[in-house]
């Protein structure tokens, strides 16, 4: 499926989940890799803060991709944020939903309040 690309430029993006890595299969504990590199996948929560209304959200980043120095509540940036509709059939039950992934998450600065002096 196609990805979409998500602008985050105007939006506060706060850490809520530390990073732990990405389970693939419960039963096993096997954990995710990028398909492509093999690189160990992690997830993070944030939640994403935007013309006054609020979304939390799930993001897997490469392991190599997060950052030292994140805190919970401290702001963060997501560069290469994309965002990917799936659907998929689970015990005769079709599924839908939105992934997203990012190529890393950062520590960031909160933006300036909107009219204060330079």
């Amino acid at each position: 499926m196609r990805t979409i690309r998500v602008e985050t430029s105007a939006a506060t993006i706060l850490l809520t989940e530390a990073p732990e890595p990405k389970v693939r299969d419960r039963q096993t504990g096997e954990i995710a890799k990028d398909a492509v590199s093999g690189e160990a996948l992690m997830t993070i929560g944030v939640v994403h803060i935007e013309d006054g209304e609020s979304s939390l959200i799930k993001v897997t980043v490469p392991e190599s991709g997060v950052a030292e120095g994140l805190n919970l509540g401290a702001p963060v940036s997501l560069p290469g944020l994309v965002a990917r509709p799936w659907e998929s059939v689970f015990n005769g039950q079709k599924r839908h939903g939105i992934a997203f992934r990012a190529a890393a998450v950062t520590p960031a600065a909160f933006p300036a309040a909107a009219g204060a002096a330079a």
